[in-house]
């Protein structure tokens, strides 16, 4: 007899085998649920009168179930199959006329494991061809939603017959050593901390006593706060200070979910109490005007499952004062000085007069040396990092005894009042909405 190909195909990844039909089983593990394909294929150039019988010789110790067919496909295209397979087992049409019998297995269930015969007809001629189903998984304990600080324990489970030498865990990509927070045993990896930054794909990798290397994927969800911002506010203007979850609670049934927002200010300790039952996850504290007193640092706890999640933003706030108090004269040395209380040390200021022809000044203080009436406007002295633009304060100035530029349509603010604005660029912080005094 001649030869014929066997294998098992995951996701464009594949082991094929060749092998004479009389020789023993080969074996191919393939993670769960991946779309499975299992061929056997002859290279002729006709075939007539041809029709294809697949079936499972479930013989392995853990499966108790009697041989059954699976499927099975005549010349004509008429297609059979088993009803637990209906409609997850399939043969391609187009490969089935030029001799390509593969067998398609999607998704693929952890019972689909086992033996497997092909038996091709054709004319007087039979062809048979064995293969053996074996599965590599990976599954989480605790099962269901899993929220941040909560340890979890990642299971490989592999029903290849050989002695497991060597197992290894990578996360996105890469190799996760083992440490205090990430330990190995028994076919498993348990995270003690589990952080936000832990989601996303994992792959156990398992290498046998016989050379053969299995691995499977496991897509991992926390949820949890992905973010510890430095909020920056204008003196005198609302404040938005961001507290969201990276998931919303309520799109898996849990209700109930609340927070509370602290901070202490003078020695006493601020509470403010969030409930939002069905809520999308979103926990933001608005102050409404802020000074140089609430800036600091606030802590948002969120209470889901027993468990608390808590997150620190810091509100730096941003102020200008002048060198001069009360109205400035025209020819007047003068110095605006730009203040952020909560620097992280990376920031540099910048100066400019929001005029026709701009002009900027680096630095955090602006100086005068002769107060004319090209000064007179509104000067914005705005805080910049490695990200862009964070944020902006405004100052009006005015000159005594000179008629300001703004319209005559509103009252007129007192000489050289300053008026703060905060400016916050959408690009780094998506999630807040300032209001403009």
């Amino acid at each position: 007899m001649g030869k014929g190909n066997a294998g098992c195909e995951d996701g464009g990844a594949a082991l094929f085998y060749s092998f004479p039909l009389s020789s023993p089983l080969p074996q191919s593990l393939i993670p769960i649920p991946s779309p499975l394909m299992c061929f056997f294929s002859l290279s002729m150039p006709f075939l007539l009168c041809l029709s294809l019988l697949l079936f499972p010789i479930l013989s392995l110790p853990y499966s108790h179930k009697e041989p059954h067919m699976v499927l099975e496909v005549e010349y004509s295209g008429l297609l059979k199959r088993a009803r637990s397979m209906m409609p997850r087992a399939s043969v391609r049409e187009t490969g089935f006329r030029q001799g390509n019998f593969s067998l398609w297995i999607e998704p693929l269930l952890s019972e689909d494991a086992g033996h497997y015969e092909a038996l091709v007809r054709y004319g007087k001629e039979t062809r048979r061809c064995q293969l053996e189903l074996g599965m590599v998984t990976v599954t989480v304990n605790p099962p269901g939603l899993l929220v941040e600080a909560e340890p979890l324990l990642l299971n490989c489970n592999s029903s290849h017959p050989a002695k497991l030498v060597d197992m290894r865990w990578f996360h996105n990509g890469s190799l996760v050593p083992i440490s205090s927070r990430f330990r190995s045993r028994h076919g498993a990896l348990s995270i003690s901390r589990p952080t936000v930054s832990d989601s996303g794909p994992w792959r156990c990798e398992l290498t046998y006593s016989d050379d053969e290397r299995v691995s499977a994927s496991f897509n991992l969800q926390i949820l949890g706060n992905s973010v510890s911002p430095v909020v920056y506010a204008a003196v005198g203007s609302a404040a938005n200070l961001p507290c969201l979850l990276n998931r919303d609670p309520s799109a898996s049934s849990i209700l109930g979910v609340s927070a509370h927002w602290s901070h202490f200010a003078g020695g006493d300790l601020k509470i403010w109490d969030i409930s939002r039952n069905g809520s999308n996850g979103s926990f933001t504290l608005h102050l409404s005007e802020v000074g140089p007193q609430d800036a600091g640092q606030y802590c948002c706890a969120v209470s889901i499952h027993g468990m608390t999640i808590t997150r620190d933003v810091t509100l730096a706030v941003m102020t200008v004062t002048p060198s001069i108090k009360g109205p400035v004269a025209e020819g007047s040395h003068l110095l605006l000085i730009c203040s952020l209380t909560h620097p992280r040390g990376h920031e540099h200021f910048q100066w400019r007069q929001l005029s026709s022809v701009q002009r900027y000044y680096p630095g955090s203080t602006l100086e005068l040396i002769h107060v004319s009436q090209e000064d007179i406007g509104t000067w914005e002295c705005s805080v910049h990092g490695s990200e862009g633009r964070l944020g902006a304060v405004e100052y009006e100035l005015y000159i005594t005894g000179t008629v300001s530029p703004v319209s005559h349509s509103a009252p007129l603010p007192p000489p050289s009042a300053p008026r703060f604005l905060l400016h916050l660029t959408s690009q780094h912080f998506p999630n807040l909405i300032h209001t403009l005094n």
